[in-house]
């Protein structure tokens, strides 16, 4: 599913129009976080936890140093944050029920 399809769907199992419901889904995944609200906590170092869902974190990656895969020179990677989702057990447990029966 991408967002147009989450869209569509988000509309009609709210009787939402479209454009509400286009703005209401980029008011929370937009990643542009003066948009978004899952990016800005983010940003600001917080998590989202949607209970029974998951929760959305900023991850810390030291420095490093890599290698060039053509010359093989060594390259520092910079330390930097990542974006990290942590599924809620109800969630794993649906789609483990989900698998047993599929």
């Amino acid at each position: 599913m991408n967002k147009a399809e989450l869209v569509e769907r988000v509309a009609q199992k709210t009787g939402m129009s479209l454009r509400e419901t286009r703005t209401l889904v980029d008011a929370v995944f937009d990643p542009d976080p003066a948009v978004g609200l899952i990016a800005a906590e983010l940003v600001q170092g917080g998590k989202v936890a949607i209970s029974g869902f998951g929760t959305f974190e900023a991850r810390a990656r030291k420095a490093r140093v890599g290698r060039n895969p053509h010359t093989g020179a060594a390259l520092e990677i910079p330390a930097t944050k990542a974006p990290a989702f942590k599924a809620g057990k109800p969630l794993k447990e649906t789609l483990r029920k989900a698998a047993t029966v599929g």
